[in-house]
């Protein structure tokens, strides 16, 4: 069927300062104190009172950087709600909390409120600041990185390079944001699968910290990871599995056994292997991340999830299509606990437990998960997502095996029509494509 699996993203977001993830005790001794702090004001300040802003943003942001976005979201608006009251519209504090409410809804996979709070956050920044000043740029990068989310390559290029514009006049050639820039416009070109010029940044983003930071720094073996990526992407097998190498190696000297960070480099190596046809391989590097995972994480962790589905994957190349659909069912129940129904994730899990039913001979089945994927996509990504071209595609594969050529046709077409906007027009899926609406046709 080809074009139809989908597993996890590999590449990675640069380190950022801050508590680690892996902290717990740090957040829960943090968010004690926080709570703590606001139950004495609550009693002793008027509701309005600024102090209780910032209370409820720190408490917010604990629940930001544990995850818990829903519930950082409600501390931040509670926050916001105080300073819409008390600061004129203009004032960089209400850009700051614009910010931080968009960046939740972010991650909640809600994408056109973060945009419109990104928006308004640049609103006041654009008539307040320089033309030039970092925290425009920062808007940019975040606007981009929305658009990135929703597929919307172009866009998101558009505003990295704002972002990007703005920081090469202000910076040292050297600077660590810099970096950060290279490496957010590299995945943007990966993403269009103009590979030469993700290597490109890729490599821009990897000369700045090998001149500035020690040989086994956790952002090298990030730049390690995405220029892996891309040479995946491109094919190039071998180049990718030593970059990854390089990742893993780093990691293992510097994190825990038991880091969230290492379980992912063991994962990108595993779904290098299945990219390789190497399953065994693939299944020992899957379990060794997902076994780590299993240790440190809840059981309803989104990222667990994730490496059920990538095992899942394993399964399905292997041909085992009862035990892909074991582990994409896994995965799944823990979507339907941590994840918001509408998160676009839902359509992937949709997507892959289709085809292992697809697979499986089960037709009336897969559609049924096929149309679910569809339906959730039209609803939550861009009329140009390439998700929904894979769906398109695989709906049209049901079909094709089901003997309705024409609805097969239909769906192929509007697969392609995806496709050739997003990728350059060697891409396999196009090519694919192409010879799948050759052969219908010749059935019809």
């Amino acid at each position: 069927m080809g074009c139809n699996g989908s597993a996890m993203a590999v590449n990675s977001s640069l380190n950022k300062p801050g508590l680690e993830r892996d902290s717990k005790t740090e957040y829960t001794q943090a968010l004690s104190y926080y709570e703590q702090d606001l139950e004495i004001k609550l009693k002793t300040l008027h509701p309005d009172h600024p102090d209780l802003a910032i209370c409820y943003n720190n408490i917010a942001e604990v629940y930001d950087n544990t995850g818990e976005y829903s519930k950082a979201l409600e501390f931040y608006e509670k926050s916001l709600d105080i300073k819409e009251k008390i600061l004129p519209p203009n004032h960089d504090e209400l850009a700051s909390c614009y910010n931080n409410t968009a960046g939740v809804y972010d991650n909640l996979g809600a994408y056109s409120k973060a945009l419109l709070f990104y928006e308004k956050s640049h609103d006041i920044f654009r008539k307040t600041l320089a033309p030039d000043h970092p925290n425009l740029a920062t808007c940019y990068n975040n606007i981009a990185g929305v658009y990135d989310n929703m597929g919307e390559y172009s866009k998101a290029l558009e505003f990295y390079e704002k972002s990007l514009d703005i920081k090469e006049k202000i910076l040292p050639p050297n600077h660590d944001e810099l970096a950060s820039c290279y490496n957010n416009t590299a995945g943007v070109y990966d993403n269009l699968g103009a590979y030469s010029k993700a290597l490109l940044f890729y490599e821009k983003s990897h000369n700045i910290f090998r001149k500035t930071l020690a040989p086994d720094h956790p952002n090298l073996a990030t730049c390690y990871n995405n220029i892996g990526l891309v040479y995946r992407n491109m094919g190039n097998y071998s180049k990718a599995l030593e970059f990854y190498e390089k990742d893993l190696e780093i990691n293992r000297k510097n994190l825990p056994r038991d880091s969230p960070s290492l379980a992912t480099s063991y994962n990108n190596i595993g779904s290098l292997y299945c990219n390789m046809g190497e399953y065994a391989r693939a299944l020992k590097y899957h379990e060794t991340g997902v076994n780590i995972k299993e240790q440190i994480l809840a059981p309803n962790d989104p990222s667990l999830g994730n490496s059920y589905n990538n095992i899942g994957l394993v399964y399905d190349k292997m041909g085992e299509y009862s035990k892909a659909l074991e582990f994409y069912e896994k995965s799944l129940l823990i979507k339907e606990k941590s994840v918001s129904p509408n998160h676009p994730s839902w359509g992937a899990s949709y997507n892959n437990i289709g085809s292992a039913l697809y697979h499986m001979g089960d037709y009336s089945k897969a559609l049924t998960f096929y149309h679910k994927s569809i339906d959730l996509s039209e609803k939550t990504l861009p009329p140009n997502h390439l998700d929904l071209a894979t769906s398109y595609n695989n709906i049209g594969s049901v079909y094709d095996k089901m003997g309705e050529y024409s609805k097969a046709l239909s769906f192929y077409e509007r697969s392609l029509e995806i496709f050739a906007k997003s990728v350059p027009e060697a891409h396999p899926c196009i090519l694919e494509l192409k010879k799948n609406i050759e052969l219908v046709q010749g059935k019809l």
